[in-house]
């Protein structure tokens, strides 16, 4: 861990070897590890600089979050000491799989809500890249024996539905970054693709986020860990919403903007809906909300993008948030567009996203036909007992 000082930080990790790195730095162990509660030196916006140090290529947080190779490194050590990590909500197991073998060429996490939406998004990314199955094979959903989440890894392409609300968003990347420790993967991106409401825009306008900002409008996630409350950072890769703003055409018939995305508790009180079973507030007080949230550039509403932002950026990696509005909500509450429609307007995230992978991909020579297994079983036994103790945890 980092020494406690602004003039020289330590750093200790084990790979093949263990290394031991100097690295000299202005930042206080809170400030790199994101924890503005706990910033010892009053260097609070020392998080910033870091955020903007990374962007710009600076190691401070990836020497804690990154092997010499570049594979994900867990904050937690804990984990090398466990006999089998289990996955219990991906029915996944570090012993009972060959995780590395089965996921360790997966270069893009994207996730979305529901488990039809993000298996309609693998067959979607499957003939955007040209990646053909085996003969006789087709995509299968890897953690179908968790009832919870569904998966599908289509070449370098990870697909997982991660459910409504914080909550579920939190279980799932807890334990897909430990799968890309697992794997070994090296510098995963990871895009969360979604529907939203908007905040003066129309109907079908796709969204990057570029802040996100909880209930009370700050740029970080509320964490009650152990009775103590514990803010980390909601930050997102600046450069990455830049590039995949770039691939929006203007042949495209709707907009493409990057704007700040409040994240809330919930469906209805939460986004000062008139529509639910309680409500104890005015129209007049919903709109001035809605106004003052334009007024602060929020453009749109969700209920996954602030612990998606804070648990990418703790854990280093690269990550961007995607949605398209179903409606204005300064023009009512209710999405009325027909059916049709809406499942054309979810499709145009998935599009942006697949530029961006074709672009990376063909830029490191890599578009092209893949063939890869989803299945690699180390031990028949230890499989039995992962999908037991998966089913057990309800």
């Amino acid at each position: 861990m980092p020494a406690n000082n602004t003039n020289e930080c330590d750093y200790e990790y084990n790979s093949e070897e263990t290394l031991t790195l100097n690295v000299p730095s202005e930042y206080c162990d809170a400030c790199l590890n994101g924890s503005t509660d706990s910033c010892s030196n009053g260097c609070l916006n020392n998080v910033k600089d870091v955020e903007e140090d990374k962007e710009a290529g600076g190691d401070a947080v990836k020497i804690i979050t990154r092997y010499a190779d570049g594979s994900v490194k867990l904050r937690n050590p804990n984990i090398e000491l466990m006999d089998q990590d289990i996955l219990y909500h991906l029915a996944l197991g570090s012993e009972s799989h060959d995780l590395q073998e089965m996921f360790g060429d997966v270069k893009f996490v994207c996730m979305g809500g529901t488990p039809k939406r993000m298996e309609n998004f693998a067959h979607f990314i499957m003939n955007e890249i040209g990646y053909k199955l085996p003969a006789g094979t087709q995509l299968q959903d890897i953690s179908a024996f968790s009832y919870r989440y569904s998966m599908y890894k289509v070449g370098p392409v990870l697909s997982i539905s991660h459910g409504m609300g914080t909550p579920s968003v939190s279980i799932l990347l807890h334990e897909i970054i430990k799968l890309m420790y697992h794997a070994k993967c090296k510098d995963p991106v990871f895009i969360r693709i979604g529907t939203c409401g908007g905040i003066g825009i129309e109907g079908g306008t796709v969204i990057i986020t570029e802040e996100a900002l909880d209930g009370h409008l700050r740029n970080s996630h509320e964490f009650t860990i152990l009775g103590k409350t514990v803010h980390r950072p909601a930050k997102l890769d600046k450069k990455l919403a830049r590039e995949l703003k770039s691939l929006s055409s203007a042949d495209d018939p709707y907009d493409t903007i990057i704007g700040k995305t409040l994240c809330t508790n919930d469906f209805y009180e939460g986004q000062g809906r008139l529509d639910g079973a309680f409500c104890e507030f005015s129209e007049n007080e919903k709109m001035e909300y809605l106004e003052k949230l334009r007024d602060f550039g929020v453009v749109n509403i969700e209920m996954e993008s602030s612990i998606f932002a804070a648990l990418t950026h703790y854990a280093g990696i690269k990550a961007a948030i995607i949605c398209v509005a179903l409606l204005n909500r300064l023009n009512g509450d209710q999405v009325n567009s027909p059916k049709e429609v809406m499942n054309e307007w979810q499709q145009r995230p998935q599009m942006l996203v697949s530029r961006y992978i074709r672009k990376v991909l063909s830029h490191q020579g890599q578009l092209k036909s893949f063939y890869s297994q989803h299945g690699s079983i180390k031990s028949p036994r230890r499989f039995k007992l992962v999908q037991q103790e998966s089913q057990a945890h309800e």
